[in-house]
């Protein structure tokens, strides 16, 4: 990326960043994406269900601004897994229709997602 922002100053402003992440409506904080820090441990043990209900929600920022958000859900609403499919359901009827409209120039914007199971499926 330094070798293509030396050559091109404006490359920054071409890259979509991408990730999507899961909110639990019970209130359930993952310790993978929060830490709090303290002096003390806190000994607290707080209960949660078995499969907690959750929303999977899906944005990509760029320096346009933001995509987003996109929920995954069945036909009937309910949230689901995002698998190689959905994703690219996602990226074919809602991140590119959104390009489209803002009419980015595709052939020189770089998008940029982790190495999720779902983002590499074929």
């Amino acid at each position: 990326a330094q070798h293509k922002i030396t050559r091109d100053p404006a490359f920054a402003g071409k890259i979509f960043f991408s990730d999507e992440a899961h909110f639990w409506l019970c209130g359930f904080v993952n310790k993978q994406n929060c830490r709090i820090w303290s002096d003390e441990n806190p000994k607290e043990f707080v209960g949660m269900p078995l499969h907690p209900q959750k929303l999977t929600i899906w944005c990509a920022i760029w320096a346009g601004g933001v995509i987003g958000p996109y929920f995954f859900k069945d036909n009937a609403g309910q949230s689901v897994t995002v698998n190689g499919q959905r994703y690219r359901a996602m990226l074919r009827d809602f991140f590119f229709p959104q390009l489209n409209e803002l009419e980015v120039d595709l052939e020189n914007v770089w998008f940029q997602q982790d190495g999720s199971t779902c983002h590499t499926a074929n």
